[in-house]
């Protein structure tokens, strides 16, 4: 069965990388693009691991780092957004829907202990 959150999470992480196509690759850019696309499919990744913990405390874990890495793909895009002018606007879509992801986990973070 797939979960919305799943399906929610891999959508982010396709819709980061089809930003990261769209930018001009630059020595400044690409170290940034480079953690962002670390970040962003690792929240995804972590969370298929969370469904599939071997106990609470596991699955705590695993949607605790699903919360960090959304924090830390916040962080990547507002820098991205700000070395490459044309693609703010998309930027800021994306930042909105991983500040979603961010508060959803912090809720099943506090809720699960």
């Amino acid at each position: 069965m797939k979960y919305p959150l799943e399906e929610r999470t891999a959508k982010f992480a396709e819709d980061i990388i089809d930003l990261c196509k769209k930018v001009k690759k630059t020595s400044l850019n690409l170290p940034i693009l480079e953690q962002l696309i670390r970040s962003a499919t690792s929240i995804g990744a972590n969370y298929m691991e969370a469904n599939g913990a071997s106990s609470k405390k596991d699955f705590r874990n695993k949607i605790f780092i699903c919360k960090k890495e959304s924090m830390e793909t916040k962080y990547w895009l507002r820098i991205l957004a700000k070395t490459e002018n044309s693609i703010i606007n998309d930027c800021r879509v994306l930042w909105n829907e991983v500040h979603q992801l961010t508060l959803i986990f912090s809720k099943i973070c506090k809720s699960s202990k």
